[in-house]
């Protein structure tokens, strides 16, 4: 494991592929005086200013940190990492940890905007009662292996997962699997379906008021398997691409190979959106549940 001044970094005990990296609390305890220099609005108004509380983190790792990351989440043999503080106190609150979480992306790559929320980020609840028109939110089902971005026009090369706040909660872990991983990937990836046009479109709640068109599965630049799939989105122009997708999903949620991990809070999962596929677990019923989630997505700096 790379030694970086400030972080502990180990294998995660769910897969080899997922690297944890904890920052230590001398290191939190300065961030939180650094970020203290700009307020939320400040972060969300000006996209400079999210560069800033980035660099003091890398400052704090000797400029290691941002090298380091960006090598997971390019080498197909990882793709993934967890961080998050070392310990969680009252000043680690969810503040911190949304202009932590920005400093970490802004580290990576230039976010999206988040049309569901207006900004480069979103924050969300699931509870236990739910009238919204996607899977996102609903406790008790669940969510499909996928990836974020197949329907809009925005490159996402990435995507970061922070859980901010967990109360009254069993289930609701996280799944991951990596198309190296997957058994049913060479079956799927040679279907000449997948490598035909799909229509993709979203619901309501996003805001986006457009679809796009573009194939499931493509090459990266090594002949390498990527994959750009969600199961409520998708429109099939015809039976052979309705039986595609479907044959798709079941292949994808029997895979044997998926890496089942529960996100401490305050941490955040962040992934090679192309070759990671995440999804949820179902939470156990509880009136009292509540989970709050941040999430930021984008495209990796252009060197």
């Amino acid at each position: 494991m790379k030694n970086i001044n400030g972080l502990l970094i180990t294998e995660n005990s769910s897969s080899k592929r997922i690297i944890d990296i904890k920052i230590k609390n001398k290191i939190v305890n300065d961030l939180v005086n650094l970020f203290n220099n700009f307020d939320l609005t400040a972060i969300e108004y000006k996209p400079f200013t999210r560069f800033t509380v980035a660099k003091y983190l890398d400052d704090l790792t000797n400029n290691e940190l941002s090298k380091y990351l960006n090598y997971i989440l390019r080498d197909r043999k990882t793709g993934c990492f967890i961080i998050g503080p070392e310990t969680i106190t009252n000043e680690t609150n969810d503040i911190f940890l949304v202009k932590l979480s920005t400093a970490v992306t802004h580290l990576i790559g230039t976010p999206n905007h988040d049309s569901m929320a207006g900004k480069f980020y979103a924050r969300f609840h699931v509870k236990h009662e739910d009238k919204s028109d996607s899977y996102l939110r609903k406790a008790y089902t669940n969510m499909d292996l996928h990836t974020d971005g197949t329907y809009v026009k925005e490159i996402t090369d990435w995507l970061m997962m922070t859980k901010i706040e967990e109360k009254n909660v069993e289930g609701g872990e996280s799944a991951m699997l990596h198309l190296d991983d997957w058994e049913y990937c060479k079956e799927l990836y040679n279907d000449p379906t997948g490598r035909e046009n799909f229509t993709w479109s979203s619901p309501k709640s996003k805001n986006v008021d457009y679809k796009v068109e573009h194939p499931v599965f493509f090459e990266d630049s090594k002949g390498l398997p990527q994959i750009s799939y969600i199961d409520q989105f998708p429109e099939p122009k015809n039976m052979k691409q309705g039986q595609f997708l479907q044959k798709l999903s079941d292949a994808l949620e029997g895979s044997k190979n998926k890496v089942i991990t529960k996100l401490p809070v305050g941490s955040a999962i962040v992934a090679n959106n192309y070759f990671w596929l995440h999804g949820r677990k179902p939470f156990k019923e509880n009136k009292n549940l509540s989970r709050e989630l941040l999430r930021i997505r984008g495209s990796f700096f252009v060197n």
